[in-house]
């Protein structure tokens, strides 16, 4: 067994990469330098821009581009140990449906900073010249923005402690904004903040985002970072299940290699970005990446067929008796809503999307969801769900309404969160409920014995839809169906 590290990729080089073919760095890495700092370092980052830099190095190309990685929380630290052990080394691995094995070490993050340690350190990192992108990858609910008004949650804790004259800066608004301003100050080119969640518009809810904290820490910095400081969007996209103990050991197995923390996705992998840069940028278009002049075709199309789609199947799913994405894609019945969903609800809400076969992007999403070899947890798809049902799932909703479209797959689809968030499945099991309002979403659905609207009464979250009497009917319909007769029967209504 070979501990990954640069030390050891020798030994794996001559061992023709391992037991399995493990494809290595044949770039030398004490040649790279970083020109990114990227704040969120999970699963989704390194199976997606940390891996098309990779290729970009792989090359000879953008050796001074590589990443350096920041967390912003405290247990961060996990992932700081595991790649600092491994000198920033670790392993990607494809799994295709068929069941191969498509592994490689991603050599493009070359160090790694926690911000609770040294808040310090990460600020002159970004405030350093060399450094000319700042990437995100913080999730939905890490941009504070409140989910009925849009705007800046200043309202959070952390943002007030971090708006205090003097304070030290602990979040990543605090954080990005201090090196800008040192950047200002030193004459110094600003960066480019580029985001890469998925949220729609997630370049201009960055910009809002920021531009709102630094206007309320500094009115004239802020004035300036809205002049100088570009926030490209960008849609990306890749099914990055969670790393278990079982993927460790298949790395080992496999591979013949000890690697602390191993990504797994699927073979597909997508990424859409605005060209708008600061100071420069990686010739990504060279390995795959469509830099064009508008994302949001690209980014409505995913959030609303793809990431929705994954809402539509999960709690419906979950509910169902099933654990994992291909097992409810196994089910013609959850396929047949599934495409329903997409064709009849979704897709009239989007626009023309250059170069794309809408209804091959949505059978090609149905096969990349029943795709055995990833093992995509639907308590995965599951979590956070008041970050995502409102930004994903609610705006094709709302359209509909407003336009006299069908609406009572999505209404199902917020129905089964609710009748989910009662924390116990149809079997009698407890249902573990993650997401940061979970105790408020699971008080709602407890009294919707009583009041069946208690659950869409949250305005914050679904602003005045508990008015609207065409979707609380729907609404109501399919939650009475899940109580009556199970998500399974109800599925097989709805999907005709």
């Amino acid at each position: 067994m070979t501990a990954l590290s640069d030390e050891n990729l020798g030994t794996l080089r001559s061992a023709g990469g391992g037991a399995g073919g493990l494809a290595l760095p044949g770039y030398d890495r004490s040649a790279l330098r970083a020109g990114i700092v990227h704040l969120g370092v999970g699963g989704f980052h390194r199976a997606h821009q940390a891996m098309y830099l990779d290729r970009l190095m792989a090359q000879g190309e953008a050796l001074d581009w590589a990443i350096c990685g920041v967390g912003v929380l405290p247990h961060d630290a996990r992932m700081r140990d595991a790649l600092r052990s491994q000198d920033g080394l670790y392993t990607l691995v494809l799994k295709h449906p068929d069941g191969a094995l498509e592994g490689r070490v991603i050599g493009s993050v070359v160090d790694f900073l926690l911000a609770p340690d040294d808040p310090e350190a990460v600020i002159e990192k970004m405030a350093s010249p060399q450094i000319r992108i700042v990437s995100l990858t913080v999730t939905e609910g890490g941009y504070n923005v409140h989910p009925v008004t849009g705007e800046f949650d200043e309202s959070d804790p952390a943002v007030q402690a971090d708006l205090a004259p003097g304070a030290e800066p602990a979040t990543s608004f605090g954080l990005v904004t201090e090196a800008l301003r040192r950047r200002r100050d030193r004459g110094i080119a600003p960066f480019t903040v580029m985001s890469c969640d998925n949220i729609q518009g997630n370049g201009e809810v960055a910009h809002k985002m920021f531009g709102a904290f630094a206007r309320l820490k500094d009115p004239e910095l802020g004035a300036w970072i809205e002049e100088h400081v570009p926030f490209p969007n960008s849609m990306v996209d890749r099914i990055t299940p969670v790393t278990t103990d079982d993927d460790r050991a298949m790395v080992a197995e496999q591979f013949g290699v000890d690697d602390a923390w191993p990504v797994v996705a699927e073979p597909f992998c997508q990424w859409v970005l605005e060209g708008r840069f600061a100071d420069g940028r990686p010739p990504l278009e060279e390995v795959g990446v469509q830099v064009v002049d508008d994302v949001e075709p690209y980014e409505l199309m995913k959030l609303r067929l793809l990431n929705a789609s994954h809402q539509a199947l999960c709690y419906l799913g979950y509910l169902a008796g099933y654990r994992y994405a291909h097992e409810v894609c196994a089910d013609e019945t959850f396929v047949r809503f599934l495409l329903d969903y997409m064709e009849r609800e979704a897709t009239p809400t989007l626009q023309p999307v250059p170069g794309i076969d809408l209804d091959d992007y949505r059978r090609t999403l149905v096969e990349r969801f029943a795709n055995p070899a990833v093992r995509d947890t639907l308590a995965r798809l599951c979590a956070e769900s008041s970050d995502r049902i409102p930004k994903w799932l609610l705006p094709v909703v709302r359209e509909n309404l407003a336009d006299g479209g069908e609406i009572h797959r999505a209404a199902a689809v917020v129905a089964a969160w609710a009748r989910y968030d009662e924390g116990v499945d149809e079997q009698g099991e407890p249902i573990e409920i993650v997401d940061r309002l979970a105790d408020r979403l699971r008080a709602a659905a407890a009294r919707q014995s009583e009041d069946p609207l208690a659950f869409l009464r949250d305005r914050e979250l679904f602003g005045d839809l508990v008015d609207d009497q065409r979707f609380t009917a729907a609404y109501l319909a399919a939650l009475e169906s899940l109580h009556r007769d199970g998500a399974q029967v109800t599925v097989e209504v709805l999907a005709g």
